[in-house]
């Protein structure tokens, strides 16, 4: 199974963990990332993950996201389809930088996008599966890393 995460959620184990969601979506993507050095989920990378984790003033946190492109499976660049489907995803809502990331994991054909990102969430929640996008890769799902968990344990709520 293909999976790509964003910025967001890279970052998310170096945010005030005094607040119990952010403890428990940075133990999801810990759990996530095991499940990358098991090879038992595929890492789907970007470009714009590079670019967005070069802006990083933080040298700690900017060198351990850049260790984990040596996990991935598949490093997507930036393309004029690609370009076309985040213009896409900025018509719906998304912020550029958001819409590249999205439009990456599609290209990548990851079958989830994983984000911490609230905004995110909210604009494509009422998109189950992006169709609008991209009838071809229709398959990808939008989902925090909690969710995410529960769906690759089989967990039903």
């Amino acid at each position: 199974m293909k999976i790509y995460l964003d910025n967001c959620a890279f970052n998310r184990p170096f945010d005030d963990q005094s607040y119990i969601r952010i403890r428990i979506e940075s133990e999801a993507k810990l759990y996530v990332q095991e499940k990358i050095k098991d090879g038992e989920l595929e890492l789907v990378w970007s470009y714009i993950l590079d670019f967005e984790n070069e802006q990083n003033p933080y040298e700690e946190r900017k060198n351990a996201i850049r260790k984990w492109k040596n996990f991935a499976c598949e490093d997507i660049e930036e393309t004029p389809t690609l370009l076309d489907k985040a213009k896409n995803l900025r018509k719906i809502g998304l912020k550029a930088k958001d819409a590249l990331h999205v439009a990456s994991a599609i290209e990548g054909k990851a079958q989830y996008f994983l984000t911490t990102d609230d905004k995110i969430l909210k604009k494509l929640s009422k998109f189950a599966e992006i169709k609008v996008i991209d009838p071809m890769f229709a398959e990808i799902k939008v989902i925090d890393p909690i969710e995410f968990v529960k769906v690759f344990d089989n967990y039903d709520s």
